[in-house]
């Protein structure tokens, strides 16, 4: 399965405006007989106002790739540009919410909310502004002044994805980001999290080992091979975005088709991975 789905935003064509581009992107690490190549080639777009996942086998560079989209770590080859401009020179567009939520535990979340912003240098009262109004919107009125301690896993990630939007970031790079909790309260966060990006009409890339994960939060997957990480096969999920419910999509029979062919695809030998 392959193809693109208009999502969010459309260019003067009628297409897709993309937002993010990975451009033959490369990793190799150490030199001579030390040399690791964790990812060979990689190319996607991310289009403006979607949510694409990338699932990979253990071990196959999921983490290094997360590292380069988001800046951190230059490709040995390639290159990623946001909105044009290559990502490492794109300051404060690109937001993370990582598996740990990284609070501060001396600070209340309204403080650990508006830490981006401090860190910007933004008005106290602009960013304490706009903090409450997040607050308010995504269920923790009463707990503005609470430390991270008092809270549950759940609550510790809606902080966490709170400090993320509040600067107001053109792309949200999720990475496992719920992968240290149960799973019930995974499976609501993973509605929570879809619905309030698509609110903030925000563009985002989630790495993940999950594939139901995948299905429930994105508009396409991408499946890398094992390391050397290429590109496997590309899935637009045509499933109703607004409202999916990851519970009772488990037993939907074109989730269960779609988990199917993307297992399918990470079981793939590597001599005969192609993209489908």
């Amino acid at each position: 399965m392959s193809g693109t789905r208009q999502t969010g935003a459309t260019a003067a064509d009628g297409g897709p405006v993309t937002i993010l581009k990975a451009d033959n992107v490369g990793m190799t690490f150490g030199e001579g007989a030390g040399t690791v190549e964790a990812i060979r080639k990689v190319d996607f777009e991310l289009f403006k106002g979607e949510t694409l996942a990338i699932v990979g086998p253990s071990g196959c560079g999921k983490s290094t790739l997360f590292n380069a989209i988001a800046g951190l770590l230059p490709p040995t080859r390639g290159h990623v540009e946001l909105a044009g401009r290559r990502v490492h020179d794109a300051v404060g567009h690109v937001g993370y919410m990582l598996q740990k939520d990284l609070l501060l535990p001396w600070r209340s979340v309204i403080d650990n909310v508006v830490l981006g912003l401090e860190v910007r240098g933004a008005p106290k009262s602009k960013s304490r502004a706009i903090a409450m109004d997040l607050i308010k919107a995504y269920g923790l009125s009463g707990f503005e002044y609470a430390r991270p301690a008092t809270l549950s896993g759940g609550m510790r990630q809606r902080v966490a994805i709170m400090r993320t939007l509040a600067f107001d970031p053109e792309v949200i790079l999720l990475d496992e980001p719920f992968s240290a909790l149960d799973f019930q309260t995974r499976l609501l966060l993973q509605a929570d999290v879809s619905r309030i990006i698509a609110e903030r009409g925000k563009s985002a890339i989630l790495v993940t080992h999950d594939i139901g994960e995948a299905i429930a939060m994105a508009d396409r997957v991408l499946v890398l091979s094992a390391r050397p990480a290429t590109v496997r096969a590309l899935h637009v999920i045509d499933l109703p975005k607004a409202g999916r419910d990851p519970v009772a999509l488990r037993t939907d029979a074109t989730f269960q088709a779609y988990f199917a062919r993307i297992w399918a695809d990470l079981e793939m030998p590597p001599a005969t991975a192609n993209v489908a």
